[in-house]
């Protein structure tokens, strides 16, 4: 059961001032009856809730697919750059954080949303969800650093990284997927093998694909598809 004004403020109708006064005004219905208590209780993924005449539905969860633009940090607040969040115009998008972190001028698929269960088992190191990336390297890529990479490497830390899945595209580009998310963890892992990353994009995140229609900067939200398999 949820309040009747925090309904409307949850959807972005307006302040909670606001809403109470157009609640007491009669502009809001409720199963097609008028309310004019803003602390009436409500069952909010059941009742019709209409704001002058328009139906508004209840969402608790969104999820949105983000193509992070490189020059844009993976926060919710930063004090000199933009962040992913701020990418985001709609009201209703305000609440929502990046699940795991891409670097700055990293590009890619990037998810941002509010549910923090979903977030948490995403990068869980237990859940070993499987990150793709599209690489372009400084100079091409031996079997032996191929090898290397796919048994687990040295990159400074007191373990090697997991084992990764190379996929050799063309002289200088390869997609290297992971399960890890140690920091600048596929910079590193390039680097310990004499090689160094000129562009990278994350095109993957478990089931998740990035939709190759959005360009740089631009979102989505999710199918119910797209959510499933991402909880699957």
């Amino acid at each position: 059961m949820l309040r009747l004004d925090k309904f409307l403020c949850d959807r972005k109708i307006g302040s909670r001032s606001q809403v109470k006064e157009w609640i007491r005004q009669g502009m809001v219905t409720v199963d097609g009856q008028v309310v004019c208590r803003p602390e009436t209780k409500i069952e909010e993924e059941k009742a019709q809730i209409r704001f002058q005449g328009e139906r508004l539905n209840y969402r608790k969860y969104i999820y949105v697919m983000l193509h992070k633009p490189a020059g844009v940090v993976s926060a919710t607040k930063d004090s000199s750059c933009q962040t992913v969040t701020g990418l985001l115009k709609e009201a209703e998008y305000k609440d929502l954080f990046p699940v795991g972190r891409l670097d700055k001028d990293t590009e890619g698929l990037l998810l941002m949303t509010n549910d923090g269960e979903l977030a948490h088992g995403l990068l869980s190191p237990k859940k070993q969800v499987e990150k793709v990336y599209y690489c372009e390297l400084e100079q091409p890529l031996s079997q032996e650093a191929i090898n290397q990479l796919e048994e687990g490497i040295d990159i400074g830390e007191e373990k090697k990284t997991l084992p990764a899945k190379v996929e050799r595209l063309r002289e200088r580009c390869i997609h290297l997927t992971i399960t890890e998310g140690k920091f600048h963890q596929v910079k590193r892992m390039l680097l310990a093998v004499g090689n160094q990353v000129v562009y990278l994009k994350r095109v993957r995140m478990g089931g998740l694909h990035l939709d190759p229609e959005l360009l740089p900067g631009d979102y989505r939200e999710l199918t119910l598809e797209e959510v499933e398999q991402l909880k699957g």
